[in-house]
């Protein structure tokens, strides 16, 4: 069975009931979130052997963190316990014409603070076939920064395939910050994965004929995106997201694969959102898990597609289907009649 190892932080998610604003609620849903959790969990979910590699307060949120990720068998035995916090991030559920909202409060966490040298990836990699990260965790410090470049090395090393997703965050640093940062840990990148803006925001590659604001995007313009990361950076594989915006709760879904020189795209569902947060993990999640297993390009595109159009009708971060549910919406059972 292959194995993947994530790296990166998980947060409190404290997300209002029933589509409520801030200003309305009196009461929040907890559940615990992070992409590169989200990430490990959608491939525990699928059957391979996850395990997420972070550093968690050490009190009652701590063990809760924990006990959260082992119901879905992900291996946290390298999870590292210390001073600090919980970080903790709201959401309010858009619907129709509003937009859903985060705000984040993960200043000074237990992650954030630690340090490079309390992660033992000799260790942590060992057997590992794969190595995933975003960039969310080196936009959290200079430390982190450090700790991803130790762990992209080490991988290296080991002739771990390393992937990657952007995911920009104009909330944690700034797009220069970003470039300069991003361009140096992505060296070491085999598979990266984005959604339609990231490329644009982080390395300044737009795609041409494409407005995400107004919810248009073009396929040639993701081609030509998708080729040029791929001769600046060298990357095997490039695979976005595509999400075409009609109103908050109702979306166009698709995505592209650069494999070598060979360009695929996806069919495009039309999704009626519960909730959107950990669609793009999970989008990565169904390419990792397509590759290690042997599928054909087109084939783990399509997987991962389907698997991340899945995620948008389940409440919470994380991606609670299976391979063969996924398998069942590429075959076109997706009219959402009961299943007896």
């Amino acid at each position: 069975m292959a194995r993947v190892v994530t790296f990166g932080e998980i947060m409190m998610r404290l997300a209002t009931p029933n589509f409520l604003r801030f200003v309305q609620t009196r009461s929040f849903d907890v559940t615990y979130a992070g992409a590169e959790a989200n990430v490990a969990v959608s491939l525990a979910n699928f059957g391979l052997e996850a395990s997420f590699v972070t550093k968690l307060p050490k009190n009652e949120f701590g063990i809760a963190v924990l006990r959260y990720l082992r119901q879905y068998n992900v291996d946290t035995s390298h999870i590292i316990f210390g001073e600090g916090r919980l970080g903790v991030y709201f959401l309010e559920t858009g619907y129709s014409q509003r937009p859903s909202k985060v705000i984040y409060d993960r200043a000074n966490s237990a992650f954030a603070l630690s340090s490079p040298e309390e992660y033992d990836w000799d260790r942590i990699l060992n057997n590992a076939n794969w190595f995933h990260f975003t960039g969310i965790t080196p936009a959290l410090g200079d430390n982190l920064v450090q700790a991803c470049l130790d762990a992209l090395k080490k991988a290296k090393e080991k002739g771990i395939i390393v992937s990657c997703d952007l995911n920009y965050r104009a909330k944690l640093w700034s797009q220069e910050k970003a470039r300069e940062v991003m361009s140096q840990l992505v060296k070491y990148v085999d598979v990266l994965f984005a959604n339609e803006e990231d490329a644009e925001k982080v390395f300044g590659i737009k795609a041409d004929e494409s407005n995400v604001v107004e919810g248009k995007l073009s396929l040639k313009g993701y081609e030509q995106v998708c080729r040029r990361l791929k001769e600046r950076f060298g990357f095997k594989k490039v695979a976005i997201s595509l999400r075409e915006s009609i109103v908050a709760n109702l979306n166009g879904w698709s995505g592209v694969l650069l494999d070598g020189d060979d360009f695929y795209s996806a069919k495009q569902y039309t999704v009626h959102i519960v909730d959107r947060v950990g669609a793009g993990d999970s989008f990565s999640a169904g390419i990792i898990y397509g590759l290690l297993n042997g599928m054909k390009p087109e084939e783990t595109l399509e997987f991962a597609v389907a698997a991340s159009c899945l995620k948008h009708t389940i409440v919470g971060d994380f991606n609670e289907v299976t391979v063969d549910e996924v398998k069942s919406l590429m075959k076109g059972s997706g009219s959402g009649r009961v299943v007896r």
